[in-house]
């Protein structure tokens, strides 16, 4: 069966979450510059495509600082670069990211989080209304038009902005999320739906509903899959690894890092949590190689692949015949799994950023 390419993105650890041992700090895993930069020059090295720069204003370092620094080391990959809309104004947003994109040679990709400002907390509903008229804002403006925006968060009417994106539109913008609020702003806004790691009935539901909705306002929507990797020889040696990440945490710890994330108790973290749960009884399996012991160390994306190389190719291209065309990945150390991916899997599939 001949399959259209996908894009494969990796994970450059910003917001201090890099281990050898999950819930076990290594100061040599620390974020700081120097690790994340060396995180992303593996990546390119081995091939990806592209990189996730994740965000949190109470973790780790600052995603645009860092974004704007490692861009003129790149020479091919795409850098995926995480903003915050709470705390940002669209303006001034939409110029860094041109900037940046410039920096780049036409490179950049944006995640949108539908975030609230620091010290602040709107209700659901609000927050991603907020959210739909900050990506409006931004796609008008990084498209090279005039402003005249009057909506309940901003009223602004701004020129032709001098300084565009490389291509004079704006770049692809990636966004998740599984409440109700975050399903529509998604269907009218975004342009990546991404989804984490679930059982994959779920994945092809979500998939037919986001399509549907993103119909309703005339859009289409493709679909992103963030997960964890753990490919390793033989299927034997992988799940070894995947307990020996957990080997030296305590459930307090655990308990403690899930809790300190900012999206603890979105609606999917909560799904996360309960796969985790429902695969308690398997060995933490949710399917086959479908392993969810990560979610016992952090917030957010719960879940691992985890198998030999053959394996790991099958998993990642039934989703790819779900109708996913792009998947962040990542693993602990994230080094040293993005040379393990990139040696393994990477050159068995065909992938290419998305266009």
């Amino acid at each position: 069966m001949t399959r259209p390419p996908c894009e494969i993105s990796w994970f450059s650890a910003l917001c201090d979450d890099d281990y050898e041992f999950l819930g076990v700090p290594d100061p040599m895993l620390r974020s700081s510059w120097e690790h994340c930069r060396d995180i992303v020059l593996q990546a390119e090295a081995g091939g990806f495509d592209n990189i996730l720069l994740p965000s949190g204003y109470e973790l780790g370092i600052d995603t645009t600082a860092f974004a704007a620094g490692i861009a003129p080391l790149l020479k091919r990959m795409r850098l995926l670069m995480a903003v915050r809309i709470g705390e940002t104004w669209p303006p001034q947003l939409a110029r860094q990211i041109a900037t940046i994109d410039r920096m780049l040679g036409g490179r950049l990709t944006v995640n949108i989080i539908s975030s609230d400002m620091p010290g602040e907390k709107l209700a659901s509903a609000p927050r991603y209304a907020r959210t739909v008229e900050a990506m409006s804002i931004l796609k008008t403006l990084l498209n090279g038009e005039p402003l005249d925006h009057v909506g309940e968060f901003w009223k602004l009417k701004l020129d032709r902005p001098r300084v565009t994106t490389v291509s004079g539109k704006a770049p692809l913008l990636y966004f998740g999320g599984l409440s109700e609020d975050a399903r529509e702003a998604a269907a009218k806004g975004c342009d990546v739906f991404l989804m984490w790691p679930d059982r994959k009935e779920t994945i092809a539901a979500i998939i037919a509903d986001m399509t549907a909705r993103a119909a309703e306002y005339g859009r289409t929507l493709r679909f992103g899959y963030r997960a964890h990797m753990i490919v390793r020889d033989t299927e034997t040696e992988a799940r070894a690894a995947a307990e020996r990440l957990l080997s030296k945490l305590d459930a307090a710890t655990g308990e403690a890092i899930r809790a300190k994330s900012l999206d603890s108790t979105s609606v999917g973290v909560q799904a996360q949590a309960a796969l985790r749960e429902a695969a308690a009884a398997d060995d933490g399996y949710a399917e086959v190689n479908l392993w969810t012991g990560v979610g016992r160390a952090r917030s957010g994306c719960g879940a691992a692949i985890v198998g030999d190389p053959d394996q790991v190719l099958a998993k990642l291209n039934d989703y790819r015949d779900m109708g996913i065309e792009a998947f962040i990945l990542s693993g602990y150390p994230h080094a040293a799994e993005a040379d393990l991916f990139a040696r393994h899997v990477l050159p068995n599939i065909a992938h290419a950023p998305l266009s």
